[in-house]
């Protein structure tokens, strides 16, 4: 696996573990993890495709995107990453906020992506839920850096690799806090962004998650599928939040269908 960090414009850079040769599959992670956190799918897919997995704008090498980014801006910032890649249309598969930037490049840049999938994603939070997520924001960032509780919330169910969460929790510790305020704020107030223009997702979509996914549920994944034109739900039973770490056997199988169908 190759390290690499890009240069973009006004002197921020991008870094990136890439993998594979073949069509491009670029991997997005959510808020609080790095490029790593996608490993599984980067060894699975490695031996078929050019897998690269992006760490975000102030997380693991990336640089900071400054100001008060929102979504939009992550967005953008996903955009200029392809673009600077020379990659063509790639396939594109986000987990968690992740998903919500690979949505908003589908919808933005269409030509830029040739399948979308969007792992553990987020589709009309209920208003207790977004105040949830406002909150926990607003704790990062007034510098309360809470580890145990994301962990309890992603990882209680049976049989996970003590190593595993171990690893999870060494991303979480690591990450800048400033970037990972920045990214979970936009994550908190981003689900409504694209929420209604999922009709406009033409490429062959998919929406899967955990079925004990308190946040990030099996019905919205299932709406999500049903907005696509081309969209199918996968909503694997007894799995939470970190399901491609928890469950990669299935969630590689679902993301090799989702590879085969025809762009």
């Amino acid at each position: 696996m190759t390290s690499r960090t890009l240069p973009l414009s006004d002197g921020r850079a991008a870094h990136m573990l890439e993998q594979g040769r073949g069509e491009p599959l670029v991997l997005i992670h959510g808020v609080g993890m790095q490029a790593a956190a996608w490993g599984p799918q980067v060894a699975y897919f490695a031996d078929r495709y050019r897998v690269i997995a992006v760490d975000l704008p102030g997380h693991g090498g990336s640089s900071r995107l400054g100001g008060t980014p929102g979504l939009v801006d992550y967005v953008r910032w996903m955009i200029e990453v392809i673009e600077a890649l020379d990659l063509g249309h790639v396939n594109l598969a986000g987990h968690s906020m992740g998903a919500l930037i690979a949505l908003g490049v589908a919808i933005e840049r269409p030509a830029l992506v040739r399948r979308l999938a969007v792992v553990n994603g987020v589709h009309r939070r209920s208003e207790a839920a977004r105040a949830a997520v406002v909150a926990r924001a607003d704790q990062l960032l007034d510098g309360h850096l809470d580890v145990d509780t994301p962990l309890q919330r992603w990882f209680d169910v049976p049989d996970v690799p003590p190593a595993l969460v171990a690893a999870v929790r060494g991303w979480l510790e690591q990450v800048d806090l400033q970037g990972y305020a920045d990214a979970y704020r936009a994550f908190a107030r981003g689900d409504l962004l694209y929420a209604d223009r999922w009709c406009e997702v033409q490429c062959p979509t998919l929406a899967l998650t955990g079925a004990d996914d308190l946040n990030s549920t099996g019905p919205m994944a299932e709406r999500m599928a049903g907005l696509a034109a081309r969209g199918h739900a996968v909503v694997l039973e007894g799995q939470r939040h970190m399901v491609n770490l928890t469950a990669p056997d299935l969630v590689n199988r679902a993301m090799s269908d989702w590879l085969a169908a025809t762009p």
